[in-house]
Formats: C-alpha cells, sequence, structure tokens
C-alpha cells in the first residue's frame, strides 16, 4: 500500500485542504499519515480536529508523497529549516511533492521551485506569495493546479478535490 505524509500546522490549518485531500488519498486505497510542528491534537482554522504526529517522527523514505496543507499556520508554524530539510530530502529521494493554497511559499524557500512552474494563494490585495514564488526563481502560473515534474501545487482549498485527485493520479503510475 502506498503511503502518504500529510503536513499540518499544529495550529490554524486549513481544514477543508486538509481532510479533503486526505478523504481523496484515502478512497483510493492510499494510506495517510499526519504529521506537525507538535506532536498531538492539531486545531484548524475552523475548528476540525486531527491528531499528528511530530515532524521529528517523519522518515521521508518511508512515503511515496509528502503534501503540504496551507491555512495561516502554514506560515507560522511550517516556513522554516525543519520543513526546508524535509522538502530537500523528499526531492532528492525523487518523492511527490505538493503543496496547497499558501503552502508552495514553503516549498519555494527551500529551493525547489528554481526554474519550475507553480501556483500559490494569492487575492486582488495579496500578491505576496507571488512575489516569494518569482523571488526564489519559479515560474508562476494562475492555474487551479500547477505539475512540473514531481511537484504539484494547488491555488486554493477551492480546488482542493482536484489537487487530491491529480496526486493519486501520480501516485497510481
Amino acid at each position: 500500500m502506498k503511503k502518504v505524509a500529510i503536513v499540518i500546522a499544529f495550529k490554524d490549518f486549513r481544514d477543508e485542504e486538509y481532510f479533503f485531500s486526505k478523504q481523496v488519498l484515502e478512497l483510493n486505497g492510499i494510506k495517510t499519515e499526519t504529521f506537525s510542528n507538535e506532536k498531538g491534537l492539531a486545531i484548524g482554522r475552523f475548528g476540525g480536529e486531527a491528531i499528528a504526529k511530530s515532524l521529528d517522527d517523519l522518515n521521508i523514505s518511508d512515503y511515496e508523497a509528502i503534501i503540504f496543507v496551507g491555512g495561516n499556520g502554514a506560515i507560522i508554524f511550517l516556513d522554516n529549516e525543519k520543513s526546508y530539510h524535509l522538502i530537500k530530502k523528499a526531492q532528492n529521494e525523487n518523492k511527490i511533492i505538493a503543496a496547497i493554497c499558501i503552502a508552495p511559499i514553503i516549498l519555494a524557500k527551500a529551493g525547489i521551485l528554481k526554474n519550475k512552474k507553480a501556483v500559490v494563494w494569492s487575492s486582488s490585495i495579496d500578491k505576496s506569495g507571488i512575489e516569494i514564488i518569482k523571488k526564489n526563481q519559479g515560474i508562476y502560473e494562475e492555474k487551479p493546479v500547477v505539475v512540473d515534474g514531481n511537484i504539484i501545487t494547488s491555488q486554493n482549498h477551492e480546488a482542493v478535490k482536484l489537487f487530491g485527485q491529480t496526486i493519486v493520479d501520480f501516485l497510481k503510475k
């Protein structure tokens, strides 16, 4: 059975992005395990709850893919060297690396979006995510889901089912 590590912030992850991605994967026979910056009961922006293992216990080699979920907490708790290290290790092992909403910023800062197409959450008044993608030499594309090699990025919670299905399709190849 294929296994996927889903990484969420311990506080204020985006509920739909986590729960719907997890559901799509599991309905397709893919085992998921949840990790966070802390171990225990993680709480989403809208009150959703998830039991999470610590990122310290995440061994990338045990998984076919790693997914970073967005939400305000992603930038506060996951935009750091620990996440960058995991992402680089996943890239070195040619794993599928996926991120949704604001989380593609973490991929960009880890250095894996150089010369890669990606999408990130933005709004008419906040284009900072796009600027960070470009600053880290990524190629921004305005689409719900963008795939470039082993990297899958998604714009926001509205595209979560397509995001999840795209990951499933890649895992079934």
